[in-house]
C-alpha cells in the first residue's frame, strides 16, 4: 500500500463529502471533509495536509478565491479543482491561480486515487531534490592524515554490512557526516535517511516522533503521524545521543531492534520496518550502564561495531584543507570572491585546542571571511578572533611531571588572555570564565604580576 496522505476535502454537498471521504479512507488515506471555504482556510492554517481537494461553485466563497486566499497566506499546499459546471475559462483562471489539476464531476475513483499517487510521488522526489542539494558540500567529509585515512578505511568496510555501528566522538566532530557516509555507502543508498537527535525531543513526545501515531491518539492528534522508522524504509534510520534516550523508551526500542516492527501511539497492529539502525553519542555508554542509566541488553544490541571519532586536535594535518574547505562553502553561500588565508594564519589556526571540534573551526572560519581585508586572512586577523575561537597550544608547558605541565599551562594561557584583552582585568576573567578576584589570585598563585606584564607590554 502506497504511504498514506493525509487530505483535505472541501465541498457543499453532504453526499459528495461522504463519498469522497470513504473512498480515501478505504485506500489508507486520511481525509477531513470541510462544507465552506471559509472554514477550510482555517483548518488549513491549523495543520498540514498534503493534498486538498476543492469544489469551484459553492456558496459564499467560491473555490477560486478559496485557492487565491490559500496562496496569500503562503500556504503551498497542492490543491485540485473540481467542478460540475467546468468552462475553459474557469480552468484557466484556476491554473493561474496555482491549482494542480482541475476536475470534472462525476470524479471517478481511480482518477482520484492516481492524482493522490501522483502528488506523493511528486513530494518525495521535491525531498529528494533538497536533500540532495543540502548533502553537496555541506555533507562531504574532508580530511588528508593518517588518522582519518584509517578511520574511513573502517567505515568503508563495515558500510557494506548491516552491522549496527555505534559512533563515539566529543561534539563537533562530525557523527553525523559519518552516518550518512555509512549510509551512502550501503546497499541502502537509494533508500531514505532520516534523522532524529535523542537530546532534543521532550521525553513525552520522542515516542510518537520515532513511531509515529494514530489520529486521536493524544490530545492535539488531528491526523495520522508516520514515525521516522517508517519514514526510513528500506533506507537507514541514525539516532544521535542516544546516550541521553529515556529509560523507558530504552525497552521499546530494543523490541524494533529485535522484532523488527513498530506500533504507532494510539494503534492496535504492529507495523514492520525494514531500516538499518546507527547510533552515536559523545557519552560513555559503559559508565551508564553501569550507572543504570543506560539498559545493558541495549547496550549490546546497538554497540556492535564501535566507530570512534578523533577530536581536532588529534588530527591536526586535517585543518588545513578543512579551512580550504570551509572557505569555499562560505564563499559560495556568500556569492563571494575568493578569500585567501595566509600561511601564517593556517598556521595559527593548527595551533588551537578546539574544544568545538571540526564545527567550531567552520565557524571561525566565517568569522575570519566577514573581517578579512583586502590581504585575505592574516594572522592579524586570527588575533582578532582567537579570543573567541579558542585557547592556543600552550608553548612552555613544561615536559616534567603532570602537575607542573598544568601549571604552565594555565600560566601561558592566563598571560594569552591578558594580553588579548589588552589587559582588562573584567573581560579576560569573563573570556575565561572565572571571577575577577579568582583571576588576580590565580595568577598570584603562577607567579603573574598583572601590574609589570601590563607595563612591559606597554
Amino acid at each position: 500500500m502506497p504511504q498514506p496522505a493525509n487530505l483535505l476535502i472541501v465541498d457543499d454537498e453532504p453526499n459528495t463529502l461522504a463519498s469522497l471521504a470513504r473512498a480515501f479512507r478505504l485506500a489508507g488515506h486520511e481525509a477531513a471533509v470541510c462544507d465552506n471555504a471559509a472554514k477550510a482556510l482555517e483548518l488549513a492554517k491549523s495543520q498540514p495536509f498534503d493534498l486538498i481537494f476543492c469544489d469551484v461553485v459553492m456558496p459564499g466563497k467560491d473555490g477560486l478565491s478559496f485557492l487565491e486566499n490559500l496562496r496569500a497566506q503562503g500556504n503551498e499546499t497542492p490543491v485540485v479543482m473540481m467542478s460540475g459546471q467546468a468552462h475553459i475559462e474557469m480552468a484557466v483562471r484556476a491554473t493561474r491561480l496555482g491549482a494542480l489539476d482541475f476536475l470534472e464531476k462525476p470524479i471517478s475513483t481511480d482518477r482520484l486515487l492516481l492524482t493522490v499517487e501522483n502528488v506523493l510521488k511528486l513530494k518525495q522526489l521535491e525531498a529528494e531534490n533538497r536533500q540532495l542539494r543540502q548533502r553537496l558540500g555541506k555533507h562531504e567529509m574532508v580530511w588528508s592524515g593518517e588518522v582519518m585515512r584509517k578511520l574511513m578505511a573502517q567505515v568503508e568496510r563495515v558500510a557494506a554490512s548491516e552491522t549496527r555501528v555505534c559512533i563515539l566522538g566529543e561534539t563537533g566532530t562530525g557523527k553525523e557526516l559519518v552516518a550518512r557516509a555509512l549510509h551512502e555507502h550501503s546497499s541502502r543508498a537509494k533508500g531514505p535517511f532520516v534523522t532524529l537527535n535523542c537530546a532534543a525531543v521532550p521525553a513525552e513526545l520522542i515516542e510518537s516522533e520515532l513511531f509515529g501515531h494514530e489520529k486521536g491518539s493524544f490530545t492535539g492528534a488531528a491526523g495520522r503521524h508516520i514515525g521516522k522508522f517508517e519514514q526510513a524504509g528500506q533506507g537507514t534510520i541514525f539516532l544521535d545521543e542516544i546516550g541521553d534516550m529515556p529509560v523507558a523508551m530504552q525497552a521499546k526500542l530494543l523490541r524494533v531492534l529485535e522484532e523488527g516492527e513498530i506500533e504507532r501511539v494510539g494503534g492496535d497492529k504492529p507495523v514492520a520496518v525494514d531500516v538499518r539502525v546507527l547510533v552515536a553519542t559523545h557519552r560513555n555508554l559503559e559508565s551508564l550502564v553501569r550507572e543504570g542509566k543506560f539498559r545493558q541488553d541495549l547496550f549490546h544490541r546497538v554497540f556492535v561495531f564501535p566507530l570512534v571519532l578523533p577530536p581536532l586536535r588529534e588530527r591536526r594535518d586535517d585543518i588545513p584543507v578543512l579551512i580550504t574547505h570551509f572557505a569555499d562553502q562560505v564563499r559560495v553561500q556568500n556569492s563571494w570572491k575568493p578569500i585567501a588565508f595566509a600561511a601564517e594564519a593556517i598556521e595559527k589556526l593548527s595551533q588551537q585546542l578546539w574544544p568545538g571540534n571540526v564545527r567550531e573551526l567552520r565557524n571561525v572560519v566565517e568569522r575570519l571571511m566577514l573581517l578579512a581585508t583586502d590581504d585575505g586572512v592574516t594572522a592579524e586577523t586570527v588575533d582578532l578572533v582567537l579570543p573567541v575561537g579558542g585557547v592556543a597550544l600552550p608553548s612552555s608547558a613544561g615536559s616534567g611531571p603532570l602537575a607542573e605541565r598544568v601549571q604552565g599551562f594555565e600560566r601561558e594561557t592566563i598571560l594569552a588572555e591578558l594580553k588579548r584583552s589588552g589587559y582588562q582585568i573584567t573581560k579576560a576573567a569573563k573570556t575565561l570564565g572565572l571571577e575577577r578576584s579568582h583571576l588576580y589570585k590565580k595568577a598570584e598563585q603562577l607567579g603573574i604580576d598583572i601590574p609589570k606584564q601590563r607595563r612591559e607590554e606597554q
